[in-house]
């Protein structure tokens, strides 16, 4: 007879092999009583690799089922049944082999007769047990994890950039978090690449200089748990190289609700996506994670946040944006003008093409005389004994009517929310109630946005020397102060004239700005 052994565990802390070491004496024992011959290649081991959750792969076993069906044994040897599989669709699988093909299949603990209805039987009872087993202490899982939630405490698992376990603020790591989020928050701020490679301690014109550079947070979180197992007598486990920090890492960080002291509690099953819902889909999940109470608010944690709730959400919108989802380029600026100068005679953005900016049949100019005026004509406009006048005023009367209007439609929320519990609407009315007042709230809270805008500039507008800010400052910053001040409009420069016309760059200042020298 030709057998396979599958070995498996679903969890190994040590990863030293020992738990499937016993394993595999037990199967091979079997082997040797039966007379079966268990080629080397017909050992198929899945470590830590958990066998309950149908969408987690177990590359072993799938290696096993294709060799299965090849032909290339004819019995299975394993340490239990709920080793092989704590599935019941899969153990199917494996009754339907025992009667076509004669699969034999042997446990430790007895053999599984899968050719007869009485071991069919009591391998369907096995694994229903086990399976059984495993739902409740998930239940148990999410329960205990809800809780922690509800009441505001920092979640068990793996600690996140800038916090420790229990909640505290680790100062260094902090910094970079805000940062990130101060440079991302505009619409026109940095890309999450820019991001990635400034924590990596690259530099360039779109990188931002201010970004603290550490290592990466795996490889942090692996020194610590060396650490604690030094403490605890056991062996070090393998600390992976300082690689480049990666797109997808920051934005994680990005979208964590925690950083807005938000309390957050991923449910195993989300409801389905709304069609006419922009946020729906493969975004909707962030959304559904952030905690919310009897009265739909969201639960507030018990740790300090990081970034203001106004600055989190300005995040999420540009992270919504709809040319986000089809850009396959990127976000970054690498020019000063590119997609904010603007072409004279269509007043269409121009682009930046080799060393030229350019709108096409319009304008062809070169981008370093054209960067130079614009610069001299800002460094004049921040040199000024007047530069406070220009510092952004927030409509604080406004913004207490915004809050205002949003509790309001909040209110119309709950309160459909209860007539449909009571039975005195349709769901249809739910739904039409919910999204009208959702897009009155997204406006309003788009407009307090706008109206809180600025922060970002105090930097520059109440530096001691605004001019020596402006200079050490990265890219897009630059680019940020410069759309503040000023709107500069190209226009064709004369043939044949090598030298640079400055008629033909139209540097106006914004309302209430102040006044710029050409």
């Amino acid at each position: 007879m030709r057998a396979a052994v599958y070995l498996r565990i679903s969890l190994d802390r040590e990863m030293d092999g020992l738990a499937i070491d016993r394993q595999r004496e037990a199967c091979q024992k079997i082997a040797r009583d039966r007379g079966w011959t268990v080629d080397e290649d017909r050992y198929y081991v899945d470590q830590s690799k958990s066998a309950t959750d149908k969408t987690k792969k177990r590359p072993a076993y799938d290696r096993m089922v294709t060799d299965f069906k090849a032909g290339y044994f004819d019995a299975i040897i394993c340490w239990d049944l709920d080793r092989l599989t704590r599935q019941p669709r899969q153990l199917e699988d494996w009754i339907d082999a025992a009667e076509d093909r004669g699969l034999q299949l042997v446990t430790a603990n007895g053999e599984a007769d899968l050719s007869t209805d009485g071991g069919r039987m009591y391998a369907r009872i096995k694994a229903a047990v086990a399976r059984g087993e495993v739902d409740r202490k998930s239940a148990r899982q999410s329960a205990a994890q809800s809780q922690r939630a509800k009441q505001g405490r920092a979640p068990k698992g793996v600690r996140p950039l800038g916090y420790a376990i229990n909640g505290d603020v680790i100062e260094h790591e902090a910094e970079a978090v805000k940062k990130i989020y101060k440079h991302f928050a505009t619409p026109d701020g940095v890309s999450i690449a820019a991001l990635a490679a400034g924590l990596s301690g690259k530099a360039g014109d779109h990188i931002p200089k201010d970004l603290p550079v550490l290592p990466k947070h795996n490889r942090t979180l692996m020194l610590e748990r060396n650490a604690r197992r030094e403490t605890e007598g056991l062996a070090l486990r393998e600390v992976p190289d300082d690689r480049p920090w990666t797109s997808s890492t920051v934005l994680g960080i990005l979208r964590n609700p925690r950083y807005a002291g938000y309390s957050s509690y991923t449910p195993k099953t989300l409801p389905p996506a709304d069609p006419d819902d922009p946020n729906g889909g493969k975004r909707r999940s962030w959304r559904a994670s952030i905690l919310r109470d009897e009265n739909n608010d969201p639960v507030k944690g018990l740790w300090e946040p990081l970034v203001s709730e106004e600055t989190w959400w300005a995040v999420q919108e540009r992270l919504d944006a709809p040319e986000r989802l089809t850009n396959r380029v990127g976000t970054a600026r690498k020019h000063l003008g590119s997609g904010l100068f603007l072409c004279g005679i269509c007043e269409m953005p121009v682009k930046a093409h080799s060393a030229r900016y350019r709108c096409a049949g319009h304008i062809v100019r070169s981008r370093e005389q054209v960067d130079e005026w614009v610069v001299r004509i800002v460094r004049d406009r921040l040199s000024r004994p007047n530069l406070q006048d220009a510092m952004p005023v927030n409509d604080i009367p406004r913004v207490a009517e915004i809050d205002e209007q949003v509790t309001v439609h909040q209110g119309k929320i709950k309160r459909a929310q209860s007539d449909y519990d009571a039975e005195l609407i349709e769901a249809f009315d739910l739904q039409r109630i919910r999204k009208r007042a959702l897009g009155f709230i997204g406006d309003l809270e788009s407009e307090r946005r706008t109206l809180t805008a600025g922060e970002g500039l105090s930097s520059f507008l109440e530096a001691k020397d605004p001019v020596a800010v402006f200079d050490q400052a990265d890219l897009m910053a630059q680019r940020r102060l410069i759309n503040y001040f000023v709107e500069v409009r190209l226009y064709p420069h004369p043939r044949g004239q090598k030298k640079f016309d400055p008629a033909t760059v139209k540097v106006t200042s914004r309302k209430g700005r102040g006044t710029v020298t050409v």
